[in-house]
C-alpha cells in the first residue's frame, strides 16, 4: 500500500492496467450526451489563464510551478459535486457495483468509527495512523456497515475510485474535468488568488470551506460547520457559482499525475501524461489543515492509484461544449 497525508491508497491490485484511457472515456460519455445532461450544468467560456503556483505555500513534491499560461476551451461544470442522492440514481439504474464493495472494504478516518467497527478495523501503515480499512465501509456505508446516508443524501458521495467516477460519468453523458479545466473553475476568474475566493482563508471571520479545525488528527473543533462532508452547497460559490472547489472531498480530475508535464506539457488543452500509476486529485478535504497537508489551495494537487478509495475523496463532472473533446 501507498499512502499519503491526504488520503490512503491501495496498490498492486492488477487494476491499474486495464482502466479506460482517458480519449476513450470522454468519446463514450460525449456519444450518450444529452440536453438534459447539461440542463443544470453551467457554462463557463474557456480561455487564458495563469495556471500553478510558486509563492511559500507551494509544496516543491507535487509539482505546483511553475505559473504558467495556459489555454482551456468552453466546458460546462456541475454547479457541486456528485452528491448520494445523485450516485444513488446511478447504482440504481445501472445495478453498478464500485471497488469498494468488490474489494470488501475502503478507508474510513479513526474518529469516525464505531467503538464495535473500530475494534475490527486493520489500521493503515504507519505514515497515516489515522486511516483504517473498514471492511463493509462503501459509498451507501461511509463509516462502515453500521452507518448509512438517510440524512446525507446531499452531501457528496465518497468512497468512490477513479474507476467508479469514470462510470457514473459515462451514465450521465458527462466526463471528469481536465486538472487545467479544474483550475480554471476554481479560480472563479480570479487571477493567482490562493483560494476559490481570494487570498484570506477567512474574509471578515467567514468560513468559506469545510476543512479541519483544530489539532490533526486527535481533536476537530468543526468551527466551520462540520467535523465530516457537509452539504455540497454549504457555502457561498465563487465567482463562476461553483461550490466548494475547496475543501468537503478531493475531487478526482482525468489526468494522470505527473511532476514533469506541468513544465514540458502542452499548454493549450493539457490532458497530462499519456500513461501513469496515479490519478490527479484537486481541492483537498475535511481532513486538510495548515499544519501538514495544505491542499485546499486553487493551485494545491495530489494523486491516488486509480481504484483507491477513502473517506473524503468525491469528484463533480464537466462535458464539453465543443463537442471535440
Amino acid at each position: 500500500m501507498k499512502q499519503s497525508c491526504c488520503s490512503a491508497s491501495r496498490s498492486g491490485t492488477g487494476q491499474a492496467s486495464t482502466i479506460p484511457a482517458y480519449g476513450d472515456a470522454v468519446a463514450t460519455s460525449d456519444a450518450r450526451s444529452t440536453d438534459e445532461a447539461v440542463s443544470k450544468m453551467i457554462l463557463l467560456p474557456g480561455g487564458s489563464f495563469l495556471m500553478g503556483n510558486e509563492d511559500s505555500d507551494a509544496n516543491p513534491y507535487d509539482g505546483e510551478g511553475p505559473v504558467r499560461n495556459v489555454q482551456v476551451d468552453a466546458f460546462y461544470i456541475d454547479p457541486d459535486a456528485v452528491t448520494n442522492a445523485e450516485f444513488q440514481a446511478f447504482v440504481l439504474a445501472t445495478g453498478y457495483v464500485t471497488e469498494a464493495v468488490k474489494f470488501g472494504w475502503s478507508y474510513v478516518f479513526h474518529l469516525f468509527l464505531s467503538e464495535q467497527t473500530a475494534a475490527k478495523a486493520t489500521q493503515a501503515p504507519a505514515r497515516t495512523p489515522w486511516w483504517r480499512a473498514v471492511e463493509g465501509a462503501d459509498w451507501a456505508h461511509p463509516e462502515g456497515p453500521d452507518s448509512g446516508i438517510a440524512d446525507r443524501m446531499d452531501h457528496p458521495v465518497v468512497h468512490v475510485s477513479w474507476n467508479d467516477a469514470v462510470a457514473y460519468c459515462k451514465w450521465a453523458g458527462k466526463r471528469l474535468p481536465t486538472e487545467a479545466e479544474w483550475e480554471f473553475a476554481a479560480r472563479g476568474g480570479l487571477v493567482q488568488k490562493k483560494y476559490a475566493w481570494g487570498d484570506e482563508l477567512k474574509p471578515d471571520g467567514e468560513h468559506r470551506c469545510n476543512i479541519w479545525q483544530g489539532k490533526f488528527p486527535f481533536k476537530n473543533h468543526a468551527s466551520d460547520g462540520y467535523s465530516g462532508t457537509a452539504p455540497v452547497n454549504a457555502y457561498k460559490p465563487n465567482g463562476f457559482g461553483l461550490y466548494q472547489m475547496s475543501g468537503n472531498v478531493w475531487e478526482w480530475c482525468a489526468d494522470w499525475f505527473s511532476r514533469d508535464d506541468h513544465v514540458h506539457g502542452k499548454r493549450d488543452n493539457p490532458i497530462g501524461p499519456s500513461k501513469g500509476q496515479e490519478r490527479v486529485m484537486r481541492g483537498g478535504s475535511y481532513l486538510c489543515h495548515r499544519s501538514y497537508c495544505n491542499r485546499y489551495r486553487v493551485a494545491a494537487r495530489s494523486k491516488n492509484t486509480p481504484d483507491s478509495s477513502t473517506g473524503n475523496m468525491g469528484f463533480r463532472c464537466v462535458k464539453s461544449a465543443s463537442g471535440n473533446r
